[in-house]
């Protein structure tokens, strides 16, 4: 039977579960502590993460997502201790600016699907999150400590995950290969820059993107901040821009 989740280990107690059957190659991170875990993005939702986590921790896990999508939020219905950032509450009760029909439709979008799914029993996960996360709140997983960092940009609460001791950046939508999309009503180019600014500027050894390639290297953070001070100062960083391309990657204005 072919497998959903493709699992790739970082170090010992952090790993990557991947939905590469999907073209947008969401990947999530579990973070293991001595007293519990941590799983940032939760993936589509077609297939059961938290089956997989099993079969790497046993301690419990905290849900978080780097932000309200449906491809980072599709396994939160099996974690009901989870957090959010105050910003995207209301797409957890009811308000997200999309229609169901255009989700599954984007769901289904270039998927190699799982045999006999049915798509028209997907949902948008809702719900009220055990914690509100704030910039700069920490997370205590027991003896490692993941700081949350509010990077909008890409979406209003969008939230970058920072472990300091291990220099390790979980950037979530805000930086990864292929093209960034800052075009969406609900997405704020001015926004994506201050986020780059802010994330830039750590000691960053290795960054942990949520889709696309993992090849990602630091470097990255501040040849991206660099080419959005660039659109600023042309007077092209807003909406209707349109796309620029840098090679192996590329922003949607």
């Amino acid at each position: 039977m072919k497998k959903w989740f493709t699992i790739d280990q970082i170090d010992t107690t952090t790993h990557i579960i991947s939905e590469y059957r999907h073209w947008e190659e969401t990947h999530c991170y579990l973070i293991e502590g001595s007293e519990r875990c941590l799983l940032i993005d939760t993936g589509l939702g077609i297939c059961n993460i938290s089956e997989e986590v099993k079969k790497l921790t046993d301690k419990p896990v905290i849900a978080v997502a780097t932000h309200i999508h449906w491809d980072h939020i599709g396994g939160h219905a099996y974690y009901p201790n989870f957090y959010a950032h105050a910003a995207e509450l209301n797409w957890l009760n009811g308000e997200f600016p999309l229609s169901m029909e255009t989700i599954r439709e984007m769901v289904v979008d270039r998927c190699d699907l799982p045999e006999g799914y049915d798509v028209s029993q997907y949902q948008f996960f809702q719900g009220t999150p055990t914690r509100i996360l704030n910039d700069g709140d920490t997370i205590d997983l027991g003896d490692r400590v993941v700081t949350a960092i509010h990077t909008p940009g890409h979406s209003p609460g969008h939230l970058c995950f920072w472990e300091s001791v291990r220099a390790y950046l979980f950037s979530g939508d805000l930086v990864y290969k292929d093209t960034l999309f800052a075009y969406y009503p609900s997405t704020d180019p001015q926004a994506y820059l201050i986020s780059l600014e802010k994330i830039a500027a750590l000691p960053v050894k290795k960054v942990f993107p949520a889709h696309h390639s993992l090849d990602v290297q630091s470097e990255l953070l501040i040849e991206m901040r660099d080419a959005f001070r660039q659109l600023e100062a042309e007077g092209k960083l807003h909406h209707g821009s349109g796309v620029f391309d840098y090679g192996d990657w590329a922003v949607w204005l």
